[in-house]
């Protein structure tokens, strides 16, 4: 393992039916290929050794001898460098034949662990030549060769590189309680699975489903190798499954249908895992009900791993789907939520009027679009919902612009009530010079928006909208008692990456004219609060990403801060390789500083935070997800930031 990453590689050797040695020896070279790639672990299919089709040759001394010796040269031959490697074979012992994954290690044989539940129906039929696990009563070692007994059961977990791993076979995932269940309970953080599965139309999808939903249940990696190129076609082709996956999630997949050796290889995140395993409650639980279920055997040292590059993919956007279909969904089903968490509020109180101020940025504009489609939904007219544009002294002609037309296109009712003068008014009450652009400065003007907001609700008989996102609760980018807030916040528990996304969503879905082309321009404005005069041409002279630097940056801090609880060391680690090409390392670090020291000393904005939906894993609500004294101190992160 190696920063917290441990490599596995998932192969399918081309092989030949009962051909021992050929397969043995494709085997071992593509063991002497993969050393180079220093994976922890190496998982090769059910019954490589032999290949899984021989039939009733499995019957036959002359196969299960050469097999034995198969196994043997490959214990020998095999590379030092190595921690730890499964290979499938079948394996005689007190009578019986079973069908087995053999673990090895730097010329030793460290365990085998019979296969649990035999597939025999359809074209499945290995009852014929297998006894399942339950059939080895008492016995709890095997002789393999030379006299030698190694551990032999179902419950075997095999520790290297700090991690433990188990393993099941084939059909073993398809039964309605897996093994690696029990496993996972027991310790195993990796599950590897040997497989022969054939291929038929509309299978894949479906193990798919199974693998992740597997590894999502276990909160483990799962390594699955199956069979390929070379097992018999009489009846059956085996297509070479080779697919690495980490709670819930596909890491990566070899090609299907790629004749010769071939493998998937990735970085599964163990401190992600044990991390997951600690926080969610229900897994010790359920881990609790089954003690002493495993027998944990610990590999040879290996010599430490020197640096390698990651061999995973880190998305820069984790709270925005890659794939364009995925983001359609969810940008929906975030819609949805907020919509009828705002109905909900709605019909709670019995208000039918909502008050919301309209500045022509993102945030505002998502608000104002969530507050009309929950107006649908309850059958209420849209001239109760009030927008109100607040124009100040920052205020541009674009976003006042764009705010106007948006609310004539959406049928809402728009006020304008300008704020420079009473602003004016009250830096002459508390002695301020206006030509001072300090906090109080840019503070009153936002207290000022916020008064007139809820006084016109209690003239309205309505509520406050807020239209604050989560990043901006994470950064404290607000002002307290000022847009920091109202009766609801709709926008809560959307990340400022996603506010833009789901504005295009709206948009996509609009008619042309007048509206969404002012989306469009909504969209495509720098971010902003707006509180400092413009430039001599009108445009925005105050952009926040240029003061609290960039939200894209912001999010992934926040997502694997909160998410997973990982250090700024490690989250520094995954946005190199996930901004590579995009952010040089000074401006990640710089960033991280300023996010770590922000989100500490600005807890106590968050700790009175209005109501508002939860939308994804996660959230800042003091009442939910984040519970932090606003008194804690951040010297340990700042810390490991300055030492980076």
């Amino acid at each position: 393992m190696h920063n917290g990453f441990f490599r596995a590689a998932s192969c399918s050797p081309a092989l030949r039916v009962a051909d021992v040695d050929f397969n043995v020896g494709n085997m071992l070279s593509m063991l002497s290929i993969l050393k180079d790639e220093a994976p922890d672990l190496v998982v090769f299919p059910e019954m490589s050794v032999t290949a899984y089709t021989c039939a009733d040759l499995f019957h036959n001394s002359t196969l299960l001898d050469a097999a034995v010796r198969g196994l043997r040269r490959l214990v020998d031959e095999c590379p030092p460098e190595l921690p730890l490697v499964f290979c499938g074979m079948p394996v005689l012992a007190a009578g019986c034949l079973f069908n087995c994954a053999v673990a090895f290690c730097r010329g030793h044989v460290l365990g085998v662990v019979p296969k649990t539940f035999l597939p025999t129906y359809n074209e499945f039929y290995e009852r014929r030549w297998f006894a399942p696990a339950y059939e080895a009563l008492e016995m709890t070692t095997v002789e393999i060769f030379d006299g030698c007994s190694v551990p032999f059961g179902t419950r075997l977990v095999f520790e290297t590189a700090s991690v433990k791993v188990g393993a099941e076979i084939c059909e073993d995932l398809w039964a309605t309680i897996p093994p690696s269940c029990g496993l996972a309970l027991g310790g195993a953080e990796i599950i590897a699975n040997l497989s022969a599965s054939d291929d038929i139309t509309g299978k894949f999808p479906y193990l798919l489903s199974l693998i992740k939903q597997q590894s999502a249940r276990c909160l483990c990696g799962y390594v699955y190798a199956s069979a390929g190129f070379g097992e018999s076609s009489t009846d059956l082709v085996f297509d070479g499954k080779d697919i690495i996956c980490e709670n819930g999630h596909i890491l990566a997949q070899s090609d299907r249908y790629a004749r010769g050796n071939k493998y998937a290889l990735a970085d599964i995140d163990i401190e992600a895992i044990r991390r997951d395993r600690m926080h969610l409650s229900t897994f010790a639980d359920c881990a609790n009900l089954n003690r002493n279920y495993t027998s944990i055997i610990k590999t040879p040292d290996v010599a430490a791993r020197t640096e390698l590059r990651l061999m995973r993919d880190i998305d820069p956007r984790p709270f925005v789907p890659s794939d364009k279909a995925n983001l359609a969904e969810r940008c929906e089903e975030i819609i949805h939520i907020q919509q009828s968490g705002l109905a909900k509020r709605l019909s709670a109180t019995g208000c039918k009027c909502i008050v919301v101020g309209i500045s022509g940025g993102l945030d505002s504009t998502l608000a104002l679009l969530v507050a009309v489609r929950a107006f649908q939904s309850l059958n209420l007219d849209p001239k109760g919902i009030i927008g109100i544009t607040m124009p100040g002294f920052g205020t541009t002609n674009r976003t006042h612009s764009n705010a106007l037309t948006l609310m004539e296109s959406l049928g809402v009712t728009s006020r304008e009530i300008p704020i420079a003068d009473a602003v004016n008014l009250h830096f002459r009450d508390i002695g301020h010079d206006p030509a001072k652009h300090d906090v109080t400065y840019e503070n009153s003007q936002a207290r000022e928006r916020t008064q007139i907001l809820m006084d016109v609700a209690n003239q309205a008989g309505g509520m406050v909208l807020g239209t604050g996102d989560l990043s901006e609760l994470a950064l404290g980018w607000a002002t307290y008692n000022g847009d920091h807030m109202s009766m609801y916040g709709v926008n809560a528990g959307v990340p400022k990456t996603l506010v833009r996304h789901l504005v295009q969503y709206f948009a996509d879905g609009m008619a042309d004219g007048p509206g969404r082309t002012a989306l469009i321009d909504i969209i495509g404005t720098p971010i902003s609060p707006e509180l400092i005069p413009a430039d001599e041409n009108g445009n925005i002279t105050q952009k926040t990403e240029d003061l609290v630097g960039p939200y894209e940056l912001h999010d992934f801090y926040l997502y694997y801060m909160l998410r997973y609880g990982f250090s700024p060391r490690r989250i520094y680690l995954l946005a190199r390789k996930a901004f590579e090409g995009s952010f040089d390392d000074e401006t990640i670090k710089k960033w991280l500083r300023t996010f770590m020291r922000r989100f500490f000393n600005q807890q106590f904005k968050r700790s009175c935070l209005p109501d508002g939906p939860k939308v994804g894993s996660v959230t800042l609500s003091p009442r939910g997800d984040w519970r932090m004294p606003s008194d804690a101190s951040a010297a340990l992160w700042l810390k490991e930031c300055d030492e980076l």
